[in-house]
């Protein structure tokens, strides 16, 4: 899954390499202290572990590091985060060195990719003690325990509230192709970006593989406007943020408690809305990875990254709802975001299959 808000997309990229450090004893107990609950603890455990993520983890000194170097803290293992690009980039170099990985954990494989990510042999099948606490539907998405889900966010189209003062939001995507919404539409491409994929799933999921053509005909005969990255729409082209012409954007249904929660002066309503109907649902999953080195301290990483404690600080730092169904969210999240009753899906094995095909085809139809 790719960018959120500012923290997710305007931070910078972690170096690859950047160690967590732990803080526990540096004494010959510092690698046999307790595990996260239900994990079986080796009698000696390695001193640091990769996790392999994606380019908008965010930066050092967050509250999502201090968890990971309290995870450092409880096991006596140094958690070292390796950057390998956006999630399709990241992916791509798992594959070629499944068995051989660069770490021991990934994180941020979404749904889009999960079904390739299997097919690759990426990663090594483990059923956390975790899961337990798991969202039901989360989990049924990784049937084989391939890999465990740990958030989920919507990509939605997300509209500038002022600017619709005397006409009518669009509650359907049929909507958007229609004139009285000519020129008011920016989406992201779907070969550069994972929103602009989500939504094209989510316009496949609405009209069928044989139909989404024509809407996409339609789309671009009202004027959408096509850019290549979630901030080149949102902080460029969408009215709200960027000061532009198009007072809607394809964006996430977690986009208005961020504009409440980075507000400058501070506000208690959110400008911007969700159209709930058009709204795709994302999941990523971490795994622990085929051929590593540390299989147990892998585990341990993997349940810690489901846990509460981790959990609890995904709202603020990537803008995606935890997994964990006990972990409680902030009350922005509560009063401003939208999770859709019925999100869109397409089913992972034919968006592997599909895919490239798809984008082909989204080309011709709209860039020609």
């Amino acid at each position: 899954m790719t960018p959120r808000l500012p923290r997710r997309l305007l931070s910078a990229a972690v170096a690859a390499g950047l160690v967590l450090a732990a803080c526990g004893d540096d004494g010959d107990d510092a690698n046999s202290t307790d595990a996260p609950a239900g994990t079986d603890v080796p009698v000696e455990l390695s001193e640091s572990i990769t996790l392999v993520t994606y380019d908008s983890f965010p930066e050092s000194d967050t509250s999502l590091n201090d968890a990971l170097a309290e995870f450092g803290e409880e096991t006596g293992i140094t958690v070292e985060i390796l950057v390998a690009g956006d999630t399709g980039t990241m992916l791509s170099k798992a594959e070629l060195t499944a068995g051989n990985p660069e770490g021991d954990v990934m994180w941020g494989v979404d749904n889009t990719f999960l079904s390739r990510a299997v097919d690759g042999g990426v990663f090594e099948p483990y059923a956390s003690p975790a899961a337990t606490d798991l969202a039901s539907e989360l989990l049924a998405l990784a049937p084989g325990d391939e890999a465990t889900p740990v958030d989920f966010g919507d990509v939605c189209v997300n509209y500038d509230i002022a600017a619709f003062e005397g006409l009518a939001v669009p509650a359907t995507l049929e909507d958007l192709a229609e004139p009285e919404y000519a020129d008011l539409l920016v989406v992201q491409n779907p070969a550069t970006s994972s929103p602009g994929l989500a939504f094209l799933l989510a316009t496949i999921d609405e009209y069928g593989e044989d139909g989404w053509q024509d809407y996409w005909t339609r789309l671009t005969e009202n004027g959408v406007t096509v850019v290549d990255s979630w901030s080149d729409a949102y902080y460029g082209e969408f009215t709200w943020a960027g000061g532009g012409t198009r007072p809607m954007v394809v964006s996430y249904g977690s986009s208005p408690p961020a504009e409440v929660i980075f507000a400058d002066p501070p506000r208690d309503d959110s400008p911007t809305g969700v159209i709930e109907s058009t709204c795709f649902r994302q999941v990523e999953f971490a795994g622990v990875l085929a051929g590593t080195e540390h299989p147990a301290e892998a585990r341990m990483l993997v349940d810690f990254l489901a846990s509460d404690t981790f959990q609890s600080e995904l709202a603020l730092n990537l803008f995606v709802y935890p997994a964990n169904t006990t972990t409680a969210l902030p009350q922005e999240f509560v009063d401003f975001a939208v999770v859709p009753d019925e999100p869109r899906s397409v089913d992972p094995a034919d968006i592997t299959a599909n895919r490239s095909a798809w984008i082909d085809e989204w080309t011709t139809i709209v860039l020609g």
